[in-house]
């Protein structure tokens, strides 16, 4: 459990750990996981909420690293394989699922030998990192029918079928990064929001409560950098290019309600695309772009009128009826902390991620993505055992399922329940309608939003929900079109008026 008052005492109580973790986000998650169940005390600590930063903002996608191929990270693709494969199968199946890719032969398409050799491609790193054609199908090419049976709204003039392949897709990125903390704190971790790290070093830091202004020196004998695109500000040797991605969210209803992915290659790229996604909540993403983001770090990304226009424009290249801006109901930006290596389109800077220690002692561990969070996590408390001398367990993370997994022992069957909350809690469904108390607990939080007041009680007394921004931008998602967290204001703020604790 994740609850305000647990967070107070842990934060009273806390004065040194083996390892102190800055950042909440997936890959701050992870090494906390990672370092807990090795057998090592461990504290994670992060200035906002969990998810605050990039960790929300992605595509959603656990991808195999197709688009690497095309600029031969061959190294890069196979690690994003072989990462995928253990979150599909093992960690994480509950919270991950089989999603088509769709790339439509229309006349306007070029290169089409080229992104069938790299679907091919694609399936050979499937089968190398051991992931079975009944989990993820093989790429193939399919006929107009069956194309527009995927993707409704598709152009078909002059459609000749579509090349498709299969990658996995996350129910939500931000529902990964609390079920990592959560079973983090399952195995030992403190995991502690709204504490602030500062004078950070190698040997510890201060750390002050946002909420009370009080402030603590906690000593460890090690301590892991994993605040992203803010890297820079904990150890100033850190170089980063942060990159933008931007995404548009749109009525699912605006697509035909897709079973897959429209994917459309971007003029005059080789290895790029417009993806539209169908996500939870009768919603569809629109993504994505690559642009340099020079200057300060916003806490919350916007994407610009030129991005907007860009994803629309490109996207509405493959459809019957054009996008436009009346179609867009929600928009939202992340950056990429792409490590600086010189010159450059922020397209073509590496993915791979970087271990580091900073002449204060900090280990910092930046680059990557989402997909390959356990990885990156394994490597840099690899690096707090060895430069700490800590006594620690070989890496467990391969092998050890999420809250919610099918083999966790904690999960319970789920017949009977709806869709949407399995989906988003698999075997730990159950759990959240036990520890409801809320009336009508399986009523919909508003009309046509299907996340149930459980969940939202849930989210306060299990999950570290502190405000109705954390529950709607981040527990839920509901916040991301505007005029939904609107109408689910008032029953999240009644039934958190009743919960707070």
């Amino acid at each position: 459990m994740l609850t305000g008052a647990e967070r107070t005492a842990a934060l009273e109580r806390l004065d040194s750990v083996d390892v102190l973790v800055v950042g909440g986000g997936i890959t701050g998650a992870g090494v906390a996981l990672d370092a807990a169940t090795r057998g090592l005390s461990v504290a994670l600590v992060e200035a906002h909420d969990l998810a605050f930063g990039t960790s929300r903002w992605s595509s959603k996608l656990v991808h195999g690293g197709l688009r690497y191929l095309a600029s031969g990270r061959v190294g890069v693709a196979r690690e994003s394989a072989v990462e995928r494969h253990i979150l599909m199968t093992r960690v994480a199946p509950h919270l991950i699922r089989p999603l088509a890719q769709v790339v439509p032969l229309l006349p306007s398409v070029r290169h089409r030998g080229l992104i069938r050799a790299g679907f091919l491609a694609g399936d050979v790193l499937r089968r190398s990192a051991g992931t079975r054609a009944t989990l993820l199908p093989r790429a193939r090419r399919v006929g107009a029918t069956a194309t527009v049976a995927l993707v409704p709204t598709v152009c078909t003039d002059g459609l000749a079928g579509a090349l498709v392949a299969h990658d996995g897709q996350l129910v939500d990125d931000a529902r990964l990064v609390v079920t990592v903390a959560r079973t983090a704190v399952s195995h030992g971790a403190v995991v502690l929001t709204r504490v602030r790290a500062h004078d950070v070093t190698g040997i510890g830091a201060v750390l002050t409560d946002t909420l009370t202004g009080a402030s603590r020196s906690v000593a460890a004998r090690a301590v892991i950098n994993a605040t992203g695109v803010w890297a820079g500000t904990v150890d100033p040797s850190i170089r980063l290019r942060p990159s933008r991605g931007t995404h548009l969210v749109l009525d699912a209803s605006t697509f035909g309600n897709p079973r897959g992915a429209l994917t459309v290659p971007v003029p005059g790229s080789i290895g790029r695309f417009v993806f539209a996604l169908p996500q939870q909540l009768r919603r569809v993403i629109v993504g994505l772009t690559d642009e340099a983001a020079p200057g300060p770090i916003p806490d919350e990304p916007a994407p610009t009128d030129a991005e907007i226009d860009f994803l629309l424009s490109t996207l509405s290249a493959a459809l019957a009826r054009p996008l436009t801006r009346a179609d867009v109901s929600g928009a939202f930006a992340g950056l990429r902390p792409l490590i600086d290596a010189g010159g450059g389109n922020t397209a073509d800077l590496s993915r791979r991620h970087a271990v580091t220690e900073s002449p204060s002692g900090v280990i910092t561990v930046v680059g990557g993505k989402l997909t390959t969070y356990r990885r990156m996590a394994q490597d840099a408390v690899d690096a707090a055992v060895r430069l700490g001398g800590l006594a620690a367990a070989p890496c467990r993370t391969q092998e050890i399922s999420l809250i919610g997994a099918p083999t966790h022992p904690d999960s319970k069957s789920t017949a009977g329940l709806p869709t949407s909350l399995v989906s988003r809690y698999g075997g730990a469904s159950r759990a959240v309608l036990d520890a409801a108390t809320v009336d009508r607990p399986l009523e919909p939080i508003a009309e046509g939003i299907d996340v149930t007041r459980a969940e939202i009680e849930f989210a306060v007394t299990h999950e570290g929900a502190m405000n109705v921004d954390d529950v709607l931008q981040r527990r839920t998602r509901i916040g991301l079109v505007a005029a939904d967290a609107e109408r689910a204001t008032p029953a999240v703020t009644d039934i958190m008026s009743k919960r707070a604790v």
